[in-house]
Formats: structure tokens, C-alpha cells, sequence
């Protein structure tokens, strides 16, 4: 009987790492949201890494996490670092593209709780007195990334987040365009 418990189990992690095996070697993961301002009052509070801390998601998920900054302030080479609890983790972005209200480009590198590179990417367009802002990440699944998909769903874990930053950034920039 317990010869065929373990074949069951043995048999239980196999189908998983080859469904995992299976899973998407890319992933991209885009929300968008609306913004009662020009895409040129929104622009700086993404493209200068210091403002970040009043609209990122993150930055609620850990208030004492301790954040770093290297290069400019704003624009392409501007480098952002963070140590944080488990919730944030510990990584950098650089700002590696930057148009003025039309779009910001990053690359992410994490290296806790998991080592990843990834790419994001800020979008503006113009829609009469508004703008829509696109929040893109995407990157390459690994096949730990592969494994861990099957346990927990990252595009709407990562996609909640980018959710909740679009609407502080929403309420924040408004607030402001009405000063």
C-alpha cells in the first residue's frame, strides 16, 4: 500500500513538472488606466523615480522599506534600488527610455524573494481632455517562474498592483492638475 502511495505522488510531481514545462517561456502583463490631465502633468511623476514613493502600490505595501537613488534624478540612467519586507523584496529599476509624454521604458531587476530581469514600460495617449495611461511589464519565465505559475497566479497578483498605482497616480495628478 505504501509502494503505491509514493508511485501515486511520484507520479503527481512528474504530470507538474511537465505541465510546468509546458507553461509559456514569455509573459507580458499591460493595465491601463484614465487620467483627467495632460499626458505632460502626469509624465513627471513616473519618469522622476523620487515621486514614485506617493503613487506605488509598493511603496504601501512596505512604508519602511529603504529606498536608494543613483544617476539623475529623472530621465534615461536614473536608478532606483529598494530593500523591503517580504511583500517588496529587494531590487533596482533604470529608467532606460524616456520620451516626454509619450512614454517611459524600464528594466526591472529583482533579486529577492526570486532573481529576475524584466522590462516595463509606461505609454501616454492623448483622448481629448484626458489621457490613457498603460502600465506594461513583461519578461521571460524561467522555469522556476514556470512552477511557481501553477501555485500562484502572478498576472493578477502583479496586474492588482498595477491597478491600484494607476489609480493613486490618477487621484494624485488631478489633485494637483486642480491647484
Amino acid at each position: 500500500m505504501i509502494n503505491i502511495i509514493l508511485i501515486l505522488i511520484a507520479l503527481a510531481v512528474m504530470l507538474s513538472l511537465v505541465v510546468a514545462a509546458m507553461q509559456p517561456a514569455n509573459f507580458r502583463i499591460t493595465r491601463t488606466g484614465t487620467v483627467a490631465a495632460p499626458a505632460s502633468v502626469i509624465f513627471p511623476y513616473i519618469n522622476n523615480l523620487q515621486k514614485w514613493e506617493a503613487w506605488s502600490p509598493w511603496a504601501k505595501l512596505d512604508p519602511t522599506a529603504k529606498n536608494s537613488f543613483e544617476g539623475s534624478s529623472e530621465g534615461v540612467g536614473a536608478k532606483m534600488s529598494w530593500a523591503g519586507n517580504n511583500k517588496v523584496g529587494v531590487g533596482s529599476m533604470t529608467i532606460t527610455g524616456s520620451s516626454p509624454s509619450d512614454f517611459i521604458q524600464f528594466k526591472l531587476e529583482f533579486q529577492k524573494p526570486m532573481k529576475a530581469t524584466n522590462m516595463a514600460e509606461f505609454t501616454f495617449k492623448p483622448e481629448g481632455d484626458h489621457t490613457i495611461v498603460t502600465w506594461t511589464m513583461a519578461g521571460t519565465n524561467n522555469f522556476i517562474a514556470k512552477v511557481m505559475g501553477l501555485i500562484i497566479n502572478c498576472d493578477k497578483m502583479v496586474s492588482g498592483q498595477f491597478e491600484q498605482g494607476l489609480a493613486d497616480l490618477k487621484v494624485l495628478v488631478e489633485e494637483a492638475n486642480k491647484k
